[in-house]
């Protein structure tokens, strides 16, 4: 793999190669990393299975010490690739508290931060570009019956 980041290579087997894509990724594409699942309510809702984490976002905590407490996303760190939640905090020993790092495959979204206009229509524009093509198919069959 070459030094700068290529967007046309696929995978490896070799985990250098796989951590190297990971570390060497803009932060665009290192958005989309930082997926989490989608409750099952939200599910059926939105017909998607997983989405990009935002900040705002209720999630629950799967893994880990703190798992099944519910909390907000106040921070999430793209190079990193963890996110902060709002409460869950850890102290030091000289007393001073710091939040904790979690890994998105360990949370849940709960409740989507719908703020952005764009992220309420994402989901929705996965139905519509499928009727379009449903369209375009029936178009195609109608004209080739008429032949």
């Amino acid at each position: 793999m070459k030094k700068e980041f290529s967007t046309s290579w696929i995978s490896s087997n070799q985990p250098r190669k796989q951590r190297k894509y990971l570390a060497n990724a803009p932060l665009h594409i290192k958005h989309k990393f930082l997926s989490s699942n989608l409750s099952k309510e939200l599910r059926k809702k939105h017909g998607k299975r997983n989405l990009p984490l935002r900040k705002g976002d209720d999630v629950l905590v799967m893994r880990g010490s703190s798992r099944k407490k519910k909390a907000k996303i106040s921070e999430i760190n793209l190079r990193k690739g963890f996110v902060y939640l709002e409460g869950i905090q850890r102290t030091k020993k000289d007393g001073a508290k710091v939040n904790v790092p979690f890994h998105p495959s360990s949370l849940q979204i709960q409740g989507l931060n719908l703020d952005d206009k764009k992220r309420i229509f994402l989901p929705q524009k996965k139905e519509e570009t499928s009727q379009i093509s449903e369209d375009k198919k029936t178009k195609k069959k109608e004209s080739q019956e008429n032949k």
